[in-house]
């Protein structure tokens, strides 16, 4: 009797080991071919830190990787927006200052509105073949490189002397890590793109 219950014990260990193991390794897997991907992007230090955490929805699948990014950036252009919005209300702002924040805001909400395309696009191309699935591609690398150019313009608004400062600097932080995940985002849909 007792031997019987020591191997049942030890074998519901076993069992327990076994698939503890399972989402670790998938988990694994996972992270694996986030940093695979991400190897190929600009910044892809701040790709694999940017999606990790989205990993159980990305599996190994890059569409679903594509789909992370683009949602990732555009949650990004989403809060930079408001946190631009909150810098124009700072009294004391100069002229230049006040005209600069104010592009930039204009320059993001074209930025999250292409972004929100792209995401609404890539989400509901379902499984389109051929020139469909060309046609749905052609269309986000299009939104996300003009989001991308509109981000830059915002941080372009900030050049030259008069411009100096805490909030220069603290909006071009913001706006350039938008960009920064943008330009990842670009690039793992090109990755999808080409793997079709």
């Amino acid at each position: 009797m007792a031997r019987t219950s020591l191997i049942f014990l030890l074998l519901s260990l076993l069992y327990i080991a076994c698939q503890a193991r399972s989402p670790t390794a998938a988990s694994s897997r996972t992270s694996n071919f986030i940093k695979a991907s991400c190897s190929a992007t600009k910044y892809p230090a701040l790709c694999v830190q940017s999606l990790a955490a989205l990993a159980p929805s990305i599996q190994q699948s890059p569409r679903q990787l594509a789909q992370a990014a683009l949602s990732v950036s555009l949650d990004r252009a989403k809060s930079t927006q408001e946190f631009v919005t909150k810098m124009k209300k700072f009294k004391g702002l100069k002229k230049r200052e006040y005209e600069a924040i104010k592009d930039c805001i204009e320059e993001l909400s074209e930025s999250v509105d292409r972004l929100s395309k792209s995401v609404q696009e890539l989400k509901h191309m379902g499984q389109a073949k051929g020139q469909d699935f060309l046609w749905h591609v052609s269309n986000v690398e299009t939104w996300v490189s003009a989001a991308l150019t509109d981000e830059n313009t915002c941080v372009d608004g900030f050049a030259g002397r008069g411009m100096d400062g805490k909030m220069k600097a603290s909006i071009r932080g913001h706006v350039i890590n938008v960009a920064q995940v943008t330009s990842n985002a670009l690039s793992l849909v090109n990755q999808f793109a080409s793997k079709q």
